[in-house]
């Protein structure tokens, strides 16, 4: 599997035939305004081949921008650095408008990193819930002295020529050698226009959160739709101020899909350039390796019949999955057994914490910890 390309212009419309057309419109007939589309069986067509808990490693393809982030003295530019490492991952996604798999309950996605210097990093995600979705998350680099964790709750729903992906959730980013200097990321909301008529559009829109309470700093992240009349595609802009005075430091401005600029005064310099930037692989198992709720080896039939686009297959293959959920959810109630996630457990404050509490300060023991952890630890029974 390629690690998804880079977009030029054209690539997040799509323009569907008449039959792809009068499917969706069989669908939409049925819906009303406002409906969840998360309990809406969606055809094979509109899939990107695959899991959302893979498509989470995107914001992991710049690890260069964070990885030695936290020897940064500054304390604003540690926050800048952070703020980068962020909008890096919005521009790799599919061509045309594609939405990934719905992880079934227990699925999870597991790889790691090796980096230039030796260091290396260990991630897992978790379908924790299916009703409401909610996907846990955690990164860890202990060598970089760095652990990301956070859930993604997304709630779709159909707004007439649009369908809107609310995402709800929050990451968490730590520096580990910093106690209490955690960074605190929400999400734009994702919308798939022209649904109707028009041509059809992927579009990132509202206003996502970068925020240290430590260091009294804020960024509102303003993701722009481009508007009827004017402005343009794929806009960000956003304010780096110290949050207790509203003093501005630093202003931010550009596409996500291809330049941004951070300014201070006068001094306008390249924050992101997706031209410039390469993807820095992940290391998976091959599917023969994986167990069998592990996210490739999982939805492998359908991702094959995706690539030769024979869409009765992928509709097949989907099923199965799906039935098979189905089936171990009403075994499950019939024997009063709730399920228990693997790696991630609820926090009390509406989110999910990595299940592994006891890590080691030091980077080596921390980093066979983990390891062990993610790719060792049994499943509950």
């Amino acid at each position: 599997m390629s690690e998804s390309t880079i977009p030029v212009d054209g690539e997040d419309t799509e323009v569907l035939d008449d039959g792809t057309k009068s499917i969706l419109l069989g669908i939409i007939s049925q819906l009303g305004k406002t409906t969840d589309l998360h309990r809406v069986t969606l055809p094979t067509f509109v899939l990107e081949p695959r899991s959302m808990l893979e498509r989470i490693t995107d914001f992991m393809s710049h690890p260069e921008l964070i990885n030695k982030a936290n020897l940064i003295q500054d304390p604003v530019e540690r926050f800048v650095a952070v703020t980068r490492y962020y909008l890096s991952g919005w521009h790799i996604k599919p061509r045309g408008v594609k939405k990934p798999y719905n992880p079934i309950l227990g699925e999870q996605f597991r790889a790691q990193w090796r980096f230039a210097d030796n260091s290396e990093a260990f991630f897992v995600a978790e379908q924790v819930s299916h009703h409401p979705p909610i996907s846990a998350y955690f990164y860890a680099s202990p060598e970089n002295n760095l652990t990301i964790v956070g859930d993604l709750l997304p709630k779709s729903k159909f707004l007439g020529n649009s369908a809107a992906t609310l995402m709800q959730g929050e990451i968490k980013v730590s520096f580990t050698n910093r106690p209490g200097e955690d960074y605190f990321i929400t999400m734009p909301n994702v919308y798939a226009r022209g649904i109707l008529f028009g041509t059809m559009l992927m579009e990132l829109g509202d206003v996502a959160t970068v925020k240290c309470p430590k260091l009294d700093l804020i960024c509102n992240l303003d993701f722009k739709i481009k508007g009827f009349f004017s402005g343009s595609y794929n806009g960000v802009s956003g304010k780096v101020k110290r949050e207790s005075s509203g003093d501005v430091l630093y202003e931010i401005s550009g596409k996500w899909s291809d330049e941004i600029y951070i300014k201070k005064g006068s001094k306008k310099d390249i924050l992101f350039d997706v031209k410039a930037s390469r993807i820095h692989p992940k290391i998976v198992a091959p599917e023969d390796r994986q167990e069998p709720n592990e996210s490739r080896r999982l939805w492998s039939k359908l991702t094959a019949a995706l690539r030769v686009n024979n869409q009765d297959v992928a509709t097949a293959e989907k099923s199965k999955v799906e039935d098979e959920q189905r089936a171990k959810r009403r075994e499950r109630e019939d024997r009063g057994r709730p399920h228990v996630a693997r790696y991630f457990q609820p926090n009390g404050n509406g989110g999910f914490d990595f299940k592994f509490k006891s890590i080691s300060s030091d980077p080596q023991v921390a980093k066979r910890q983990i390891a062990n952890f993610i790719f060792n630890a049994p499943a509950p029974a």
